[in-house]
């Protein structure tokens, strides 16, 4: 129980990263906030971790609103006491490349990935050292944040504008002994973020497309496998417990090894 005691909010909680994250933070012993702009998501999240005994509660929020982020650190602090780990994972989709996405949607996913993720780290840093907390803080990445890919231009741009972000604020937050690091998923593996959907009570199947889908990414990849939400969730506890005590300002890949592929190496092909 490397997180007992421990108080983790987490924005984004969709059974897909978000609730790999989740449970396996409140595997590791921490309560935990869950945080979304889907109120279904955040329920749902909150109420199947209360059924297995974790102390758990619901916010449903949009992250862009600074009045609603305070809110909710607020609400965490009051409710449960104090805040140890903040995971920022918000996001929104919006697969457009530069010539035909609109400024409003530009805008609009930049603002969830990057000012939310600003918006949450302010209030819960402030809250963290108010209270003399030594607390850890994560932003999930992606490896669209590390590499050119085409018509996904602002989610590509925000992801990687975290990186910097996560490292300038290691720095500005290292005297307060509060550590900052990211962590970079990759194309996930969809089996466990649908049998999480089922049993956070939800109506859902894993098609034939969507397995065909991941079928062609798995092969991509050096190590031949997709990552698990869970296997996020499990990076996300060493980065947030007494493990990582002096690691601050990193970026922990968990991508099945594409990101460090030389490009004009087909591991399907070797395979």
């Amino acid at each position: 129980m490397k997180l007992a005691g421990k108080v983790a909010m987490v924005t984004g909680t969709s059974p897909n990263i978000g609730g790999g994250i989740v449970e396996e933070l409140a595997a590791a012993g921490a309560s935990v906030v869950c945080v979304d702009n889907d109120p279904a998501n955040a329920q749902d999240a909150a109420r199947y971790l209360q059924s297995r005994g974790t102390s758990a509660i619901a916010v449903a929020c949009d992250v862009c609103d600074e009045a609603q982020a305070e809110a909710a650190v607020a609400r965490t602090v009051r409710e449960m006491g104090r805040l140890d780990i903040l995971v920022n994972n918000a996001a929104t989709f919006n697969r457009k490349g530069v010539l035909d996405m609109g400024v409003e949607e530009w805008r609009r996913q930049i603002d969830v990935i990057l000012t939310g993720t600003f918006l949450y780290t302010r209030h819960a840093a402030k809250a963290m050292i108010a209270s003399q907390v030594r607390g850890s803080i994560i932003n999930i990445i992606s490896t669209a944040g590390h590499q050119g890919e085409p018509r996904n231009v602002a989610y590509g741009t925000a992801k990687s504008g975290l990186l910097n972000f996560t490292r300038s604020v290691a720095m500005e937050l290292a005297a307060h002994g509060i550590r900052v690091n990211s962590l970079t998923p990759t194309a996930t593996d969809a089996t466990e973020a649908v049998d999480r959907a089922k049993r956070w009570g939800r109506n859902v199947e894993d098609t034939k497309a969507r397995r065909d889908a991941m079928e062609s990414w798995r092969k991509r990849t050096p190590l031949q496998k997709l990552p698990a939400p869970s296997d996020y969730g499990r990076a996300a506890v060493f980065l947030a417990s007494d493990d990582a005590t002096m690691i601050t300002g990193i970026d922990l890949r968990v991508d099945s090894g594409v990101v460090a592929r030389y490009w004009g190496w087909d591991p399907a092909a070797e395979a």
